[in-house]
Order: structure tokens, then sequence, then C-alpha cells
């Protein structure tokens, strides 16, 4: 009998092989793998008694804290679906997403409560609110009242949506992407062995875990017992004090993030020794700010590449790979999308969806298949359709395939510049002026 793909079954094998380890750290808080897993149990007896049904959406507003990393498994473990909100949204924004996905429970951090007040008479659904923190009924109350509710694994159906998330768009209104249970499994094991994940990782979770699903960080760190280390809001000065303090040995950054860090008056006070690597992604990266990276840091810094229809990561430039190239060419290998990982498939097609020549020249867009990709986006057939034609995902980003088969993201579609009936890039002529060193950031529209 097979066992159906669920991350839940990353806590219960981190829960038995793993108890007593430090699973999560969170400002003044430290919990064990037991602890965390009985926190998770008692979330889902907590849903229940507020009358979350399964297949109930259940949405967190929060910044990185262990009460989000903790809604990771215990909403799976009520049978409801995980909706984590950007922060950032303003009102009407964070109204449609409750609407559309017809929320019925939100649990909101305290500091943003009076948004949530706001909200919760245009999103009539909602039957609760619930702030992560305070007194009255409060998460925490919540919890310490609940009977822990561990489902049975093997009642889950793998294909059913465990997560939603909503991306941003610039011209409609957002579309959820419905990840599932499958999903999620096979994405993060196939993150793990292609990122080469140390035995007992400790991870600083510096990317928001309301984003693409945390970059899977919330299942890969768990699957291997390894340690979780939040930080609330990306400063540089506690990112490096914490790095130190936990021997910290992996985290991920958008190159904004890594040009404030290498920046920062901070850097160069602590001792940095454990950490492994640095991952790049969420947006185009460039060679002198990884070989800046790598230098400031003393390990391995690379690309990634996904979305979040990808659950998100499909692709990565790894570091050992750039370290078969003469200088240059590494940085430039490192800073580039780089190749599949395990699980996935990519390639770069014309209009008609024939694969462009590997010329490193001929534009095309990037589509992809493969155990991450999305069941499909919320109550929207006919875009699901549209971006899955043929059976691959269309990712909507321009790239080219370079002589040793790796891709190169010049431009998004919709972000292509035509001038005297010429394709110019706006990647390209941004990557030239930040290779210039008077030059810090650039944005080209």
């Amino acid at each position: 009998m097979n066992v159906p793909l669920t991350p839940l079954r990353f806590l219960r094998h981190a829960e038995h092989h793993f108890g007593c380890r430090t699973a999560v750290v969170c400002g003044a808080h430290r919990f064990t793998y037991a602890e965390f897993g009985d926190r998770a149990a008692r979330l889902g007896g907590a849903l229940v008694r507020l009358g979350a049904r399964p297949g109930d959406r259940v949405a967190f507003l929060s910044g990185n804290c262990h009460r989000l990393l903790e809604a990771y498994y215990g909403v799976l473990e009520a049978g409801a679906v995980l909706l984590p909100v950007n922060v950032r949204l303003r009102p009407a924004e964070l109204a449609f997403i409750l609407n559309d996905s017809e929320a019925s429970i939100l649990l909101c951090q305290p500091e943003l409560m009076a948004l949530a007040a706001e909200v919760r008479s245009r999103a009539p659904g909602l039957r609760a609110i619930v702030p992560l923190d305070g007194t009255g009924e409060s998460y925490e109350s919540l919890l310490q009242a609940a009977q822990p509710l561990r489902r049975d694994v093997m009642e889950v159906d793998e294909n059913a949506v465990a997560e939603l998330f909503y991306t941003s768009g610039t011209s409609a209104d957002p579309k959820g992407v419905m990840l599932s249970h499958r999903n999620i499994y096979l994405h993060a094991l196939n993150v793990a062995i292609s990122f080469e994940a140390p035995a007992q990782p400790v991870h600083l979770h510096t990317i928001p875990l309301f984003h693409a699903n945390g970059w899977g960080t919330a299942h890969t760190v768990t699957l291997a017992g390894g340690k979780h280390v939040m930080i609330s809001r990306y400063d540089c000065g506690e990112l490096l004090t914490l790095i130190e303090a936990e021997g910290v040995k992996s985290f991920s950054l958008v190159p904004a993030m890594a040009l404030a860090l290498l920046n920062s008056e901070h850097l160069g006070r602590h001792d940095l020794r454990s950490l492994q690597w640095i991952s790049m992604g969420g947006a185009a990266s460039w060679p002198s700010l990884l070989k800046a990276m790598e230098r400031a840091f003393g390990c391995s810094c690379f690309s990634g590449y996904g979305l979040t229809e990808t659950s998100p990561v499909v692709a990565l430039s790894r570091s050992e790979l750039g370290e078969e190239r003469a200088e240059g060419a590494r940085y430039e290998f490192q800073a580039s999308t780089g190749t599949a990982i395990l699980g996935s498939e990519l390639r770069v097609v014309d209009s008609s969806d024939h694969d462009v020549p590997p010329d490193g020249a001929t534009v095309g867009e990037i589509i992809a298949r493969g155990d991450g990709i999305m069941s499909g986006y919320w109550k929207q057939p006919q875009a699901t359709a549209e971006a899955m034609r043929g059976g691959w995902f269309h990712t909507g980003d321009l790239a080219v395939v370079k002589p040793e088969g790796h891709l190169l993201i010049v431009d998004r579609k919709k972000d292509i510049i035509i001038s005297g009936g010429e394709n110019v890039s706006s990647l390209e002529v941004e990557r030239a002026l930040v290779e210039h060193p008077a030059v810090g950031e650039a944005a080209v529209i």
C-alpha cells in the first residue's frame, strides 16, 4: 500500500528521530522537535475547535516567526489549506485575497490587527480573527486549551491542495496558486538533494515564509532535523549576530538584500565560519555580486530560479559546477539561471513552442514541468489551461540557452523593450550598469 506524499511526514520523521534537537529559534523562544510537533498538533486541534473544516482556507498575516512555521504543519493537521498572506498588502488587496480564497479564519500578528479589523467588514466570510500574541483569546491561549490533533497520513489525499499563495499582478487581480501535498513533498526532497544539504542544517529564514512556499525551507530543514532560525525583519546587524550565535550554515537573499549586507557597517565584526552556502534568487544577479559575497562571507554563493507556480525552485547554478570553469566564467555561471534541479525539466521555446538553439543569443520563453508544478490557479480554469498548455507551465520569463547547456534569463515577456525594431533586454542593460564599480544598483524600464 502506497503511503500518501504529504509534508506532514517530514514532521513525523523529525519528531521520531530528532525529538531532543532544537527545531526553532525565534527571539527568546527555543523549541525542540518534540515541542514543535506538539505545538503544530495543538494548532490543528485549535483550528478544528474554531470551526475549521477539511479544505477550509486558513489565512496567516504574519512576518517570520515560529507561529507561521508551525502553521505550515498545524493547518495541515486540521485538514485545512494554509494561506500565508503578504504583510505589505493594502486593505483592498488583503480583502480581495480573503474573499477570493473564501478564507474562514485569519490569524494575525498583533501589529497588523488594526489592518485586519479594517478589512473584516469587507470580508464577510471570515468566522474568526485571532491575534498571534497578546491577552484574551490569542494564539497561545488557544494552543494551551486545545487537544493535540495529529492527522492520520494515510487519510491524506496527496493531490489535494495544501497551500495557497497569491501572486502579485500588475494589470489584473492576483491569482491564487494551488500547491498540493504531493507538490510540496517532492519539491522538498528534490531541493534537499540538489542543494546537497548538510546532515544537520542550520538555516536562517531571511526570506519571508509568506512568499512562494518560503522557498521550500520550511520543509527542507525539517526533513533533515535541522534548526530553523527566525529573523522577524531583515536587519543586517541582527542577521550577522544570529549567524555567529546560532552557527548558521545557510541563508538566502535577493540581490538588494545582498547589496545592503555588503555595505553594512556591521560586516567584519562577527565570526561567520559556520556558513556553508548562500543562495540568491527573486531577481537577476550579476557576476561581481556573487564574487563579492563569496569573498566577504567565505562560503559558496550561487543563484536559484523558480516561481510561486513551481513550489518554487526549478533551477540552480551550483557553485561546484561553476568552480570547474575559469574564474571569469565561474561567476558568469553562478549568476546565471543555471540548470534544472532533480525532478524538474526546463526548455526555452519560441512562439510556436519549438526549442530555440543553444547559441546563447536566440531568445525564447522558459517552460517547465516536474514534481513541483502547481495544481493550477484557484477558481481560474481558463488561466490554468493557458499557462499549462501542452503539458508545460509557461513562465513568462525570457531566456537564452548557452552552448554549455545552462539558461540565462534576459527579461520578462511583458518587460522587453522594442527600440528601432530590435528587442532590448532591460536585464541585460541592468547587468552592464551594475558591473561598473561606481554603480550600486540599477533599474531599467
